[in-house]
C-alpha cells in the first residue's frame, strides 16, 4: 500500500450552489488542488518537473461517493493517495473530511494516463517515474 498525504483547503464562497451547500463539481478541484500541492511538497517531483519533460497527467476516469455536504467557511482536509500505478496509468484514491466534525463528506478515486504533450497521447509511464512513485510506500 503507498502512503496517503494531506491537504488542508477551505470552502469558499464561489463553491456554493444555488442549495447553500458545496456544488458537486468542487470537490474535483479540491482533489486536483490537493495532488498538485502534495505532487511537489510530499513527492518531490511537481508538476511543472513533468511539464518540463513534456509530460502531463490527463484524467480518465473518475468515481466520487458524495455521503456529507460541505457549507461555506468549512475548512476540509483532502486526502489522497496512490493505489495503483501500471504501465500507462495510475489510479489515486481520496477522500475529503470535514476538519470539524472528523466525518468524510465524500471519497473515490481517479484514473490518470500521462500523455506526452507535444502529441497530447498517453504514452508509457517512464521507468523513473514508477520506481520514485513507488518508493512512497506505508
Amino acid at each position: 500500500m503507498y502512503k496517503t498525504f494531506e491537504s488542508e483547503l477551505r470552502v469558499r464562497p464561489d463553491d456554493i450552489d444555488m442549495y447553500q451547500h458545496v456544488h458537486n463539481s468542487k470537490y474535483f478541484d479540491y482533489v486536483l488542488a490537493a495532488r498538485y500541492d502534495q505532487m511537489d511538497q510530499n513527492y518531490g517531483m511537481s508538476m511543472e518537473t513533468f511539464i518540463e519533460r513534456g509530460f502531463g497527467w490527463l484524467v480518465q476516469t473518475v468515481h466520487i461517493n458524495y455521503k456529507r455536504a460541505l457549507k461555506m467557511g468549512d475548512t476540509l482536509l483532502v486526502r489522497t493517495g496512490i493505489e495503483d500505478i501500471g504501465t500507462r496509468n495510475c489510479r489515486v484514491k481520496f477522500s475529503i473530511i470535514n476538519k470539524a466534525t472528523g466525518k468524510e463528506s465524500c471519497d473515490g478515486w481517479f484514473d490518470f494516463v500521462l500523455i506526452d504533450l507535444s502529441t497530447n497521447r498517453g504514452v508509457p509511464i517512464p521507468d523513473d517515474i514508477i520506481a520514485h512513485y513507488t518508493s512512497f510506500t506505508a
